[in-house]
């Protein structure tokens, strides 16, 4: 039987040498990525069949990278691996279409069944925030997802724009026009209602769009 194949995200080479020894060789781990985008070109390049990736990573986040994947029916199954605990944080992550949730302190237990568990077409999450997370769902029903005024694109750019990359930087980075770079930025001021660069970014914190950049501020993964 063909071994499972998994690309793994994480901006810390440490890690991701560690998660290979924690795997041995019951899977195909057929790459390792340090940023949103190289795992968005991974993915469509290799077609895997899970990807563990991480929250917080430069150039694209890992929940907007697994909303593009999404977006472009790439049919990997994806599962978080992040030291966040907040139960918030796993709800966002299972809107937006991750199969999996697992925290970095139970990797060593827990990874491998999580990366079975998704291959075979079912959901896993960690059992240290189930209770939390339930209480949520229970809690707000039907709630919309934050930040879903703003198409995977322009979430991409305003993660960008938040690094302090300047809108050529930006055009250069996603392979698009300066002028196309600009107008995702004004769509996205108007949409939200905001006048300035500053209060955009604020708009993207308070949404939760870049909740890991200020969750990473003040601890490392």
């Amino acid at each position: 039987m063909p071994k499972t194949r998994v690309v793994l995200a994480d901006d810390h080479v440490i890690l991701t040498q560690g998660l290979r020894e924690i795997l041995g060789n019951r899977v195909d781990v057929v790459a390792c990525v340090r940023d949103g985008q190289s795992l968005l070109r991974a993915a469509r390049d290799l077609r895997p069949d899970v990807i563990v990736t991480d929250i917080s990573m430069p150039l694209l986040n890992g929940l907007d990278a697994i909303r593009n994947l999404k977006a472009e029916k790439i049919g990997a199954k994806v599962i978080v691996l992040t030291m966040h605990r907040e139960a918030s944080l796993a709800e966002e992550a299972f809107r937006a279409g991750v199969s999996g949730y697992v925290l970095k302190e139970s990797a060593s237990e827990e990874l491998v069944d999580a990366i079975r568990t998704v291959a075979d077409g079912h959901c896993y999450l960690t059992p240290l925030i189930a209770k939390d997370l339930l209480t949520i769902l229970l809690n707000s029903p039907g709630e919309k997802e934050p930040g879903s005024l703003l198409t995977p694109r322009q979430r991409e750019v305003l993660h960008l724009i938040a690094e302090g990359k300047t809108m050529k930087e930006v055009a250069s980075v996603l392979n698009i026009s300066p002028r196309t770079a600009e107008s995702h930025k004004y769509e996205m001021m108007h949409a939200i209602g905001v006048q300035t660069t500053a209060e955009l970014i604020q708009y993207g914190l308070r949404s939760g769009i870049l909740a890991d950049r200020s969750r990473s501020a003040t601890a490392a993964d």
